[in-house]
């Protein structure tokens, strides 16, 4: 049996061609920040636009980031952040929508109002700072991680996701005297696995980039975290925390090139997420269900 050609599709081509673009716009940028960062620091002044291939091969840029306890400090915080932060949104979040689409929920509508209010109505950081300081949170980490523990627009993603399941498995379930919180760990959470996910990468991006936040709750240096290093020294070009570098020959480095390697440390755990999540894309979001 012979084959059918593809017919040649200029608009999939042009839609192709696009996205391509769109890729490169981004990639080649962090290219360019890679290869500054191995440059021979005396090799650095001399590239040319977005070179992305190093000049030279030197890795002291890193060894003067990783020499310094502050970004290891800062580095720890954040992950505890992000890790314990992402646990307490799944938890927050998934157990709201379930409420949420359960049919015999009493005061539904007022609780939907309420919660689409506060998305628009968001409160203001001196309210935000003083509520930290009445529970006692400020200089903790805690706070970053119970701060923005819900996010509405999540919770909607959520519940029309959930409102898909099939009613059949709930039946059964209840007839096996299954409870609200077997029937959402056991049932919700499987079924929906991919939406779930998605939703845990948009708080793990969210928590991993928030450093405005953490520079007001967070005020001595041993909470400190990644994004707000990375803005004193790289925004602001704050060099003071490069103070304990140990004996690294400073005069040997190049601060822009230095400040490259900075962002790229700060890129990397989060880049890292992305490969070992794609894999949950490649089933349906009821993969294993009950058609009805």
């Amino acid at each position: 049996m012979k084959r059918k050609k593809k017919k040649f599709d200029p608009g999939e081509l042009v839609l192709n061609l696009f996205m391509l673009v769109i890729a490169l716009t981004m990639l080649i940028p962090i290219l360019n920040l890679l290869a500054k960062s191995l440059s021979d620091p005396s090799l650095v002044p001399r590239m040319k636009g977005y070179q992305v291939w190093p000049s030279g091969l030197d890795l002291i840029h890193y060894e003067v980031i990783f020499s310094n306890q502050i970004i290891w400090t800062a580095l720890k915080n954040s992950l505890f952040i992000t890790i314990v932060g992402v646990v307490v949104n799944i938890l927050v979040t998934t157990s709201l929508a379930y409420a949420l689409t359960r049919p015999n929920l009493v005061g539904k509508k007022v609780i939907m109002v309420f919660l689409i209010v506060m998305m628009i109505f968001e409160p203001g950081i001196i309210q935000e700072y003083f509520v930290m300081k009445d529970v006692h949170l400020l200089d903790s980490l805690w706070s970053m991680v119970l701060y923005r523990s819900v996010s509405v627009y999540n919770v909607i993603l959520l519940m029309r996701f959930f409102s898909e399941t099939p009613e059949a498995l709930l039946e059964a379930a209840r007839i096996d005297g299954a409870g609200h919180i077997k029937i959402l760990f056991s049932i919700f959470l499987p079924l929906n696995k991919i939406p779930i996910i998605t939703v845990g990468m948009f708080y793990a991006v969210y928590r991993w980039n928030e450093f405005f936040h953490s520079s007001i709750f967070l005020s001595s240096r041993g909470n400190t975290v990644l994004q707000v290093f990375l803005r004193q020294f790289v925004v602001e070009g704050d060099t003071t925390a490069l103070s304990a570098l140990g004996t690294l020959d400073l005069s040997a480095i190049n601060v822009s090139a230095l400040r490259a390697a900075t962002i790229i440390v700060t890129m990397v755990p989060i880049l890292l997420l992305y490969p070992f999540i794609l894999k949950y894309y490649t089933s349906g979001v009821l993969a294993g269900g009950v058609k009805e």
